[in-house]
């Protein structure tokens, strides 16, 4: 993996990583709005100082759940029963696996968060209104098609599982743990590096244009621009090959297919000093009946380390799962030909 970005690259991103060495918005608060009263800090050449480490573990789901239909938000006691009910369910699951399986972690290595959001949202998803993603029939058709080739062969497997990209704006959606994220900047660049596969996505802030329609790319082209406080993101030619892929979503939403149409917008304004108000708008026509947008908080953790997550290293699993699955074939043949 460690081919993926060229020399120039690596270096602007070593060169800002050595540049960049108080309330919480109450319930039904639009979590991307700063305080009336409140001005962030900025950076010495006078662009708002969004550098530090975030994190963003919740439990809210990801879409709106049918018994919350028409609920946008929770009340004080639904938001504390539920996260009571989480904290048994883990402590219940902890240490245990269900019957034929070899098991994953216990819960000392997740860290996907013990409460609801500071703004009781009972969804991410916040547009459409129903808290559900407009997802396309024949885009369902296909994430499940791909499920169920899942061991016939790699390019059907979660790019997660490849240790490829979680994409965009995957990569900024909660999951079960890595939910951290460092933010640097410099006069003509904002880099994101995420915890997660290790991703460095570096946005450039001098008006350029999107590259060719001929260039794809995992992550997509991103470009910058200021808005007042607001850091505006603009995210265009996509690869076909990508997905949604995050733990943190519904499976209904995990493994989504996308096209080159994919289209991502995202604001992150500063709403207090330790809160990113984070809003991305999806557009993919041909996966989605219209656009739909997330909304979410992203707090500051000054004590958070982030370490290095070397997926694709050592990673024998895919080679193992494919070759498990080639040895169940054969011996089904085999036990089809003795039959007969």
């Amino acid at each position: 993996m460690s081919d993926r970005y060229p020399a120039p690259v690596g270096l602007v991103v070593s060169m800002l990583m050595i540049a960049s060495l108080a309330h919480v918005p109450a319930a039904g608060q639009d979590p991307t709005a700063p305080a009336d009263t409140w001005t962030p800090p900025h950076t010495s050449w006078g662009h708002p100082d969004l550098q530090g480490i975030w994190t963003n573990e919740t439990i809210t789901p990801f879409e709106r759940s049918s018994e919350l239909t028409g609920r946008e938000f929770l009340n004080e006691e639904e938001a504390s029963r539920l996260e009571q009910q989480t904290a048994q369910k883990n402590a219940a699951a902890d240490g245990t696996s269900p019957p034929g399986s070899v098991g994953g972690y216990n819960r000392f290595w997740y860290d996907s968060g013990t409460e609801v959001l500071s703004t009781r949202q009972t969804s991410l998803v916040v547009d459409p209104p129903d808290g559900r993603v407009p997802v396309r029939p024949e885009a369902e058709a296909k994430r499940d098609d791909n499920r169920t080739r899942s061991t016939d062969s790699y390019e059907y497997m979660s790019l997660w599982d490849r240790c490829i990209t979680r994409g965009v704006p995957g990569s900024m959606f909660p999951t079960a743990y890595n939910n951290a994220y460092q933010i640097l900047q410099t006069p003509g660049y904002v880099v994101i590096l995420y915890e997660m596969i290790h991703d460095a996505r570096i946005i450039p802030l001098d008006g350029r244009s999107h590259v060719s329609p001929n260039v794809r790319l995992w992550m997509g082209d991103s470009r910058g621009h200021w808005e007042g406080n607001t850091l505006v993101v603009d995210t265009t030619n996509f690869t076909d090959k990508g997905r949604v892929e995050s733990r943190g979503a519904s499976s209904r939403i995990m493994g989504l297919p996308q096209t080159e149409a994919l289209h991502v917008v995202e604001r992150f304004t500063l709403v207090d000093a330790d809160t990113i108000g984070y809003e991305v708008t999806i557009e993919d026509p041909e996966v989605y009946a219209k656009p739909w947008k997330v909304v979410m908080p992203v707090s500051r953790d000054q004590d958070y380390q982030m370490y290095e997550y070397a997926c694709h290293e050592g990673n024998t699993a895919i080679e193992l799962i494919l070759g498990g699955a080639r040895a169940e074939e054969k011996a089904a043949q085999e036990a089809a030909r003795k039959s007969h």
